[in-house]
């Protein structure tokens, strides 16, 4: 193959891993195709609840650690890039994120977190229980030990991010199919060929990322992908008429956020159950009692949206070539797939424009 011609990329997944990786292709030069089993973000990125904080993801070291703070970073640039593109507005807020503990040993966990997270560049704050109720009124704090702040913690509204990303994939002139799942995909020295529900693709090279999905793709001419899962989780939003959440807030277990629209999110809950599509009265009354407990005024109403979603479990974060210039993959991303969709674009697009220019010329 001519290493200048222009290289044709299939993107096995249009969620916000797979479309970030398209955009960056398709702005770098490649011709870009994303295939979709279903919709373009409805499945992780349309369930998921848009928490940007290595505050609440990193307590101690790990791999995972140094990537969930890079690609942080590069969020504010990431989204004003992608509205400038697309033209629509993304909700994005650097609200920070506040940990709370109601005894003594929770607030020593939490301090003790908070040292081991210093050390890794996520910094924090200690706060009174009266410091809580002054700047967050509607937060129970009776019995409140004390919180952590933690102000480089955001959130984004993934539902908008996919949307801007589909608009300003079509303005580069990226191919879109959706439902339409691959079966199957052949791996050779001279490119990939595709089987699909829409018939066959040949492309210079593939990205793989399905999410939960992913190794469900029968990959040939190659050893087996690694496993992924689905990782269930439920979650419930209320509509509130004002703000009365104004940043993340955790505890037990259990996150709450609002977003601009005025929803309020509470999750999730963590089940190993398949591709379980059922949404279970239990956990979504776990999760009610949870909010309630945390923001009082929660208990006087009922949740007004219940939804499920499948996080992308794996034995480890997979990005990255997969023993081939022509196979790629981006999964693995568990809780963390909306926070690290810069940075996996960015390095998706840097390992294959190296593989595709190995002179540097």
């Amino acid at each position: 193959m001519n290493r200048k011609q222009v290289q044709s990329v299939a993107i096995v997944g249009g969620g916000i891993i797979g479309m970030s990786i398209a955009w960056r292709l398709a702005k770098a030069g490649f011709s870009v195709a994303v295939i979709e089993k279903s919709t373009v973000g409805g499945e992780a990125s349309w369930a998921g609840a848009g928490m940007l904080a290595p505050g609440g993801e990193i307590d101690e070291p790990s791999p995972l650690a140094p990537l969930a703070i890079e690609s942080r970073q590069l969020y504010r640039d990431f989204v004003r890039e992608l509205e400038d593109a697309s033209g629509l507005f993304i909700d994005y807020q650097e609200c920070g994120g506040l940990d709370l503990a109601y005894s003594q040993e929770e607030w020593q966990a939490l301090e003790a977190c908070a040292t081991r997270q210093l050390a890794l560049g996520i910094e924090s704050k200690p706060l009174t229980a009266k410091q809580v109720g002054t700047f967050w009124p509607r937060i129970r704090t009776e019995g409140l030990t004390g919180a952590r702040f933690y102000p480089g913690d955001a959130i984004v509204n993934p539902r908008e991010v996919v949307l801007a990303l589909a608009a300003a994939c079509r303005q580069l002139g990226v191919a879109v199919v959706q439902n339409c799942a691959v079966e199957s995909l052949a791996v050779t020295d001279q490119g990939v060929e595709l089987q699909t529900g829409c018939g066959r693709e040949s492309h210079s090279s593939a990205v793989i990322a399905a999410g939960a999905w992913s190794s469900s793709v029968g990959v040939t001419g190659l050893p087996p992908l690694p496993a992924a899962e689905p990782i269930k989780g439920h979650i419930i939003g209320y509509q509130q008429p004002e703000q009365t959440c104004n940043t993340i807030v955790r505890y037990g277990g259990s996150y709450l956020l609002q977003r601009a629209s005025g929803l309020l999110l509470v999750g999730a809950s963590m089940e190993r159950a398949g591709f379980d599509r059922q949404i279970h009265p239990d956990r979504v009354a776990a999760l009610a009692s949870q909010a309630a407990f945390i923001l009082p005024h929660l208990g006087e109403t009922e949740p007004t949206e219940t939804w499920i979603g499948f996080r992308p479990g794996s034995d480890s974060l997979h990005v990255g070539r997969w023993h081939s210039d022509r196979l790629y993959l981006a999964y693995g991303h568990f809780r963390n797939g909306i926070l690290l969709a810069p940075l996996t674009a960015e390095q998706i697009v840097a390992e294959m424009k190296r593989c595709s220019n190995p002179a540097g010329d």
